[in-house]
């Protein structure tokens, strides 16, 4: 297993991270203009949304081995975006080993945001109210049509389905926060490890081991139930090894900047371990990950000598007059000892 150095990473993420994207509402407008800083790639206009909103892909690479990658298909989660289009960068200015590597042994299609018009609204659906997440079985809408189509159409090996997941997951038996989370999806009930779930649990350790250099024990792994109608459990069952990344929360990273770092890093290396593997069976540490836990509020008021009277907070986030707003809504009262929060008011 080759992996890439964390001071070497840092190098390469301080230098190339795209300064034009921050925060958490990333949408259409925001992504459209950098897509000609990459005219050395293949771009291509592959459909639109809904509302008739262009989505893009972007080719890199020549080598025999295909990878696929897609973000915001949810709209309201970016995170993976925002390390998209950091990991962009890299292919288009370096040309160092890492890079080369990876251009040579693999071709590399990228969907950097799947459904626009959630993202405009900042909704998890897309124009029509579908969850693109869970369409995959009846394909309702036309990103899960076009999605399916790209798929088809490229047959990768290897996929990377990027998603944001709440801040209320912790690191099980931590008191940590899981900043990332992985998953290798079930094909049916059963959770039957199966030989594709193997070769995407291999990936995953890969890019675990990595992160626990730079934040070790803030890595989760998500559950594995099955969901019949879900994106990655259809196309692990059709053949097509999905890595699910689920970005987190970091210790005061709400615009979730830190954790955008921390996502490019485990897709960098993702790609590059299948880049300079062969066999891709080292899977059985993929269980050494600890499970992702509910645990955490965003606030919590704590009253010690009356516990009953606890009250936790969630931040809720919308769009309102163009403007991103995060305000707090009371989500739970009563002892609250088992749970942690992100920021705690004693009484």
């Amino acid at each position: 297993m080759q992996s890439i150095l964390i001071s070497e990473l840092e190098n390469i993420y301080r230098q190339q991270k795209e300064q034009s994207l921050f925060g958490k509402w990333i949408t259409f407008s925001d992504i459209n203009p950098l897509l000609s800083k990459f005219n050395k790639f293949t771009i291509q206009q592959i459909g639109s949304s809904e509302n008739n909103t262009p989505i893009y892909s972007i080719k890199i690479g020549k080598g025999v081995k295909k990878i696929m990658i897609w973000s915001q298909m949810h709209g309201n989660e970016s995170t993976g975006t925002k390390a998209v289009f950091d990991l962009l960068n890299c292919f288009a200015n370096l040309d160092n080993a890492i890079f080369k590597i990876i251009t040579n042994n693999c071709t590399i299609q990228i969907i950097p945001m799947l459904n626009p018009d959630g993202a405009l609204a900042y909704t998890r659906v897309n124009a029509h109210q579908i969850d693109l997440n869970r369409d995959a079985v009846d394909q309702k809408a036309k990103e899960s049509k076009l999605l399916r189509k790209v798929l088809e159409d490229f047959n990768p090996s290897f996929c990377f389905n990027l998603h944001d997941q709440r801040t209320i997951f912790g690191v099980e038996n931590t008191k940590n926060t899981a900043t990332i989370s992985f998953l290798a999806p079930s094909e049916e009930p059963t959770r039957k490890i199966t030989e594709g779930r193997k070769q995407t649990m291999d990936v995953i350790v890969a890019m675990n081991m990595l992160l626990q250099q730079a934040i070790p024990n803030h890595i989760g792994r998500y559950t594995d139930e099955f969901y019949p109608t879900a994106t990655g459990d259809n196309f692990q069952k059709l053949g097509y090894n999905t890595v699910l990344i689920e970005a987190g929360h970091y210790p005061d990273d709400y615009d979730r900047e830190q954790v955008r770092k921390f996502n490019f890093y485990a897709l960098l290396q993702g790609i590059y371990h299948i880049a300079t593997t062969q066999e891709f069976t080292n899977y059985k540490p993929y269980f050494d990950i600890p499970n992702n836990q509910e645990m955490f509020f965003d606030v919590i008021h704590r009253y010690p000598q009356k516990k009953a009277e606890d009250i936790a907070f969630q931040y809720i986030e919308s769009i309102k007059d163009n403007h991103f707003l995060r305000t707090l809504e009371k989500v739970k009262e009563g002892d609250l000892s088992n749970y942690f929060g992100h920021h705690e008011i004693i009484q």
